[in-house]
């Protein structure tokens, strides 16, 4: 039986303050694409030689348009989908140049902390959410 590694995939919980609550930058898979209208963390594929961080700066970049500081990991989950598992490694974010616009998403919204549980996440996404507002949803 041959063993595949899963596929390493990254994605940023960008954070910003918004009136003394802190909103997260939810993004909505668009139409046509693997789990359509479902949320997730912005980001992608980790390419061999890149370490999670530098994946996640590029990908930001080239999804919104914006540069980031990534500061601290929230979540490494494991979620089996019909093309195979990834490994999706979760990293708050804060944005230093630029504002999101979306590229390859049906739609981005900030979002206070305490709402996430309200959108319909992709399942991979789910463990990271939770332990987002579990930490900064009071």
């Amino acid at each position: 039986m041959k063993h595949t590694s899963p596929l390493a995939v990254v994605g940023g919980a960008i954070l910003r303050e918004n009136n003394g609550d802190i909103e997260v930058l939810a993004a909505k898979r668009g139409p046509g694409r693997a789990m359509s209208g479902y949320w997730e963390f912005p980001g992608g594929k980790v390419e061999e030689g890149e370490t999670e961080e530098e994946a996640l700066s590029r990908e930001l970049l080239e999804e919104l348009d914006i540069t980031v500081a990534v500061k601290s990991h929230i979540d490494t989950s494991l979620y089996s989908y019909d093309f195979g598992e990834i490994a999706l490694s979760v990293y708050v974010c804060t944005i230093t140049c630029g504002e999101p616009t979306a590229s390859e998403h049906q739609s981005l919204d900030w979002i206070p902390v305490p709402d996430l549980v309200n959108l319909t996440w992709a399942p991979a996404d789910i463990p990271a959410m939770k332990k987002l507002t579990d930490t900064l949803g009071s």
